[in-house]
């Protein structure tokens, strides 16, 4: 699901240069120093992350408030973090999806975080909290950092908003769009798509369901004409490239902020719910100080920051109240804030049977594509 990524590669190499840079902070006030190495017996933490998903000012200021060292580095996707975690790489706070941290959770790859240090949780949106207890029940293990859906972005010029309003998923098969459809190249977003549009359950095991959903796709592939995509499709439905894309939630809201042509809906057959949280691995080295930065990234200043910089919707009921809304709100468009209360979303569960089929089915669709 990782590619909610606003900017550009440069912006994350400047991230990574301020993360690793040494000396203070003009945000942060001496006299609020605490000193890492003499309050947790450790000063220095590994942080893995997605890239372009903070802002330039966080982890700064985290390196001087605590006098700590951080390093700061990236990945593109779940499976290249859990394939790290795997190598035996060390890390003190990872930033994975709802489904990977069940994973995680079952293979015993996590420790729980320490609940008296979290003192800003009374900040989470209720909405985020259920969330957060579909893939962690007990709410043990992570802390919510950003949340969203998956969405269609459209050209209002060319696409009547009340047709795909009407048809949602099941415009991507519309002959009257063939060709100018961008498709996410991901087999987890398509099969949900197909699920949806078929009335099913994303997280359905069924053979015949999982079948009349490879069936759809199948169609789409070999009738539409879809380009295939995926970071690409934000500076390509900027510059109006194609009529419409299926993109996250957050990167639609970019994208709308820059193109006013552009329009936002997320398909009446339901969507993905998806939920980005911060845990702590099992061989974490400084957890101490991991369990600061944990809190300090959920406090209302540094979820204002990270929000407006990224795009993604803050977990923090105030900060989406001061960003987002009509008349000079920074998100003004309705990409910020996915729906809310709509029995027919979904967050994704960890099944590995299931996973591993419909990669197979997905590369099968694209065959010809």
């Amino acid at each position: 699901m990782y590619s909610k990524k606003m900017f550009k590669a440069a912006i994350a190499a400047s991230m990574l240069v301020l993360a690793g840079c040494s000396g203070g902070s003009a945000n942060v006030d001496e006299e609020d120093v605490i000193d890492a190495q003499e309050t947790f017996g450790c000063n220095a933490i590994n942080i893995y992350n997605a890239g372009e998903y903070i802002s330039e000012e966080a982890v700064p200021d985290f390196k001087a408030m605590y006098n700590a060292t951080v390093k700061y580095d990236t990945f593109e996707s779940n499976e290249m973090l859990y394939t790290k975690l795997m190598g035996g790489n060390s890390y003190d706070v990872l930033v994975p999806s709802d489904y990977m941290i069940e994973q995680l959770m079952e293979e015993g790859y996590l420790q729980e975080i320490d609940m008296d240090a979290i003192t800003n949780l009374p900040n989470l949106d209720p909405q985020v909290v259920e969330m957060w207890k579909a893939f962690d029940p007990e709410q043990k293990y992570a802390i919510p950092y950003f949340w969203g859906s998956v969405g269609l972005v459209y050209n209002k010029n060319n696409v009547d908003p009340e047709k795909i309003e009407s048809l949602g998923w099941d415009i991507l098969k519309d002959p009257e769009y063939k060709g100018r459809i961008f498709f996410y190249d991901s087999q987890r977003d398509a099969f949900m798509i197909a699920f949806k549009a078929l009335g099913y359950s994303m997280n359905t095991d069924d053979p015949d369901e999982i079948t009349e959903a490879y069936e759809w796709l199948k169609e789409m592939n070999d009738t539409m004409d879809p380009a295939y995509v995926t970071d690409e499709v934000i500076d390509a439905m900027i510059n109006s490239e194609k009529d419409i894309a299926i993109m996250y939630s957050g990167d639609a809201a970019y994208v709308l902020s820059e193109n006013e042509e552009m329009g936002w809906v997320e398909p009446h057959q339901g969507t993905n719910l998806w939920i980005d949280a911060m845990v702590i691995p099992a061989n974490a080295t400084c957890t101490g100080l991991a369990n600061e930065f944990i809190n300090y990234i959920i406090s209302e200043d540094v979820q204002y920051a990270n929000s407006e910089f990224v795009g993604y919707t803050s977990v923090d009921t105030s900060v989406v109240e001061e960003l987002y809304g009509p008349d000079g709100a920074f998100y003004e468009n309705p990409a910020y804030m996915p729906r809310k209360g709509y029995d027919k979303d979904e967050v994704f569960h960890y099944n590995p049977e299931l996973k591993k089929q419909l990669s197979n089915l997905w590369t099968t669709v694209k065959v010809n594509n």
